[in-house]
């Protein structure tokens, strides 16, 4: 027990210093602070001991400035119409939306659209039948925004399946994933004993990892450069899942987070099949390869969300994406928050350098104490904010954020179940989940590589599920509905344009599936294309990125939007920060909504 004890202090100070240690790196690199920040320390005759004593890294513009330190920001005691108004209906705005209501808060939130939910949303796109239109990941959000927000008092319902992946193979073959870690053993044995024999060993490694991860994306994260004392005491919420990490495990985590998903899972297994399958769901969210440096944390990203334990939920939100956005809306409704739809802000006002309320596209003036962003960087210091208040440097790393979206779309209504060659008739439960048509990490790979020269795949990766095999009421009675996510689309096409490529990219998918279900294309009664461009100029998704910037190391923590800004306050006091472009990134979890919440009601005093 004593060793444990001092193995804890010693990992916590390993921590601490390593965060100071970064917060001086990150002070001479940091975009927007660098070269300015170091000059004003120069004139000014301050130490770093004492900037860090001036708690969050507010820009510092003037000598004088690092002098008499200006006091924490107090929203407390502003004079507005609200005390709050968020702009952007989507997950995570909602959830902010609710957990600042919660805490007696007068809020507004204004979508642009008619429905909220951003990219959880359930749309009717074919007369009939209730499409997830962007994503079928409802299956994230964690228990404790449920229980907070009282979810399932407002209509919220998971409904589970098992398998989590059913992958067909060419020759009528198959490779199941199952909740049951047993089952799926046997299931591997059928390609590689060894893989079957390191698959149980696997789980329980990466599923330590993921413990790490997941404290990370619910804390707020350390203010580089500026790093003070609150920082450091946030990072002793890592100290418990670091423990159980020990030594050994912990610098293997750290060895892992940049590696490529391929090398990854070369240490532990052999069968390109078992690897296709797993690391398919790492890529599906990002626009890079499995052979990528980086592509192992986006592993453990999405296994941290899980709802089993596993590297993928096995469960959705009965209603589709958009009744889970729904009953968020609801419990926001219920303590005391106001949401109208079909209002578009034109811009968010300021006042003297602060952020004093919204002016819709109609020419109304809404005030309020504070305003939280739930829109993309681009939107929100491009469009929205007068630019007069933001430092150059700022904008012009705002402009470099990386999307680059790379997935589409393609929703089936159908007359009847296709038949997979690989799916006895009485084994229809096997299309609860994900099919997943990657059926080797080569082919994963090969799916990429058309991206870097501006085409999209012609084998492309598909992650398809069929929603209505637990959930029938989303189309007429004894039809299915398909949603098929295709990878890899560019959102920039060298040579082809999204505005005629949907029809080819419908075909595509088509003759892909047929490959493994010959009867595909008969059971089709209709079906509708979403590709990037739609994403963007529908959706409000740059470049038809859903997590509003890549998912990648340098932007990820600290880093994310930008270093200097991870703490969900924006360089215009009273500006706050909650979208997916906001730690930890994309994903439908509200984690950003309610991580910002939190940051929001501290300024409260």
């Amino acid at each position: 027990m004593a060793e444990e004890k001092k193995l804890q202090k010693k990992l916590l100070a390993a921590l601490a210093v390593g965060a100071a240690f970064g917060a001086g790196i990150a002070l001479l690199l940091s975009p927007r602070r660098g070269r300015d920040f170091r000059a004003q320390l120069r004139e000014g005759g301050m130490s770093l001991k004492e900037r860090v004593r001036m708690g969050r890294g507010k820009s510092v513009r003037s000598p004088s400035d690092i002098a008499e330190a200006k006091p924490p920001l107090s929203i407390k005691g502003r004079q507005a119409d609200y005390d709050g108004v968020v702009v952007g209906g989507g997950l995570n705005g909602l959830v902010a939306a609710a957990y600042l209501a919660r805490a007696g808060r007068k809020i507004l939130l204004l979508e642009r659209r008619e429905i909220v939910g951003g990219a959880a949303v359930t749309e009717e796109l074919i007369p009939g039948y209730r499409f997830s239109s962007l994503t079928d990941d409802s299956g994230c959000l964690p228990p404790k925004i449920v229980s907070d927000l009282d979810l399932g008092s407002h209509g919220l319902n998971f409904l589970s399946f098992d398998p989590l992946i059913f992958a067909p193979l060419p020759g009528a073959t198959s490779l199941a994933i199952w909740e049951d870690v047993d089952r799926t053993v046997k299931e591997i044995s059928k390609f590689s004993p060894a893989d079957a024999s390191s698959y149980p060993g696997f789980i329980d490694r990466m599923g330590e990892y993921c413990q790490v991860i997941a404290g990370i994306k619910n804390m707020t994260p350390p203010d580089l450069p500026g790093l003070g004392i609150r920082d450091i005491l946030e990072l002793r919420n890592l100290a418990k899942p670091v423990r159980g990490l020990g030594r050994k495990n912990l610098a293997q985590a750290i060895r892992v987070l940049p590696m490529s998903v391929a090398d990854l899972l070369n240490e532990w297994f052999e069968s390109d099949i078992v690897k296709g399958v797993i690391a398919a769901s790492t890529v599906k969210n990002i626009s890079l390869g499995p052979r990528e440096a980086g592509t192992a944390y986006m592993l453990l990203y999405n296994w941290s969300e899980s709802s089993n334990g596993l590297f993928l939920s096995n469960r959705r939100a009965a209603g589709g994406s958009g009744a889970l956005a729904q009953a968020v809306a609801d419990a926001a409704v219920s303590f005391g928050a106001e949401i109208k739809t079909n209002q578009e802000v034109a811009r968010i006002i300021t006042q003297g350098g602060q952020a004093a309320g919204v002016e819709l596209a109609s020419g109304e003036q809404i005030s309020a104490a504070l305003v939280v962003s739930a829109v993309d960087m681009r939107t929100t210091f491009l469009r929205l904010v007068d630019p007069y208040y933001l430092d150059r440097s700022f904008v012009q790393h705002v402009g470099n954020i990386n999307y680059r979206g790379t997935m589409a779309r393609v929703h089936f209504a159908l007359k009847r179940l296709p038949s997979f060659t690989a799916v006895k008739s009485d084994r229809a439960n096997l299309l609860s989940g994900r099919i997943q048509i990657a059926p080797s990490m080569t082919y994963l790979q090969k799916a990429y590589d058309p991206v870097k020269y501006g085409h999209f795949s012609q084998q492309p990766y598909l992650d398809i599920q069929i929603p209505t095999l637990i959930d029938p009421s989303l189309a007429p009675d004894g039809k299915h509905l398909m949603s098929v996510t295709a990878k890899y689309m560019p959102y920039f096409l060298r040579q082809e344009d999204w505005n005629e490529a949907g029809e080819l990219l419908a075909q595509l998918v088509i003759s892909t599936v047929a490959e493994y279900a010959p009867d595909f294309s008969e059971c089709i009664e209709d079906l509708r294309v979403i590709t990037p461009l739609d994403m963007e100029n529908i959706y409000n998704l740059p470049e038809g990125n859903l997590t509003h910037g890549q998912m990648t190391l340098n932007q990820f923590m600290w880093m994310r939007p930008l270093p200097g800004y991870a703490q969900y306050r924006a360089p215009v006091d009273y500006l706050y920060l909650c979208s997916s472009a906001a730690h930890p990134g994309g994903a439908i979890t509200g984690l950003n909504g309610k991580n910002a919440a939190r940051e929001i009601l501290k300024d409260w005093r």
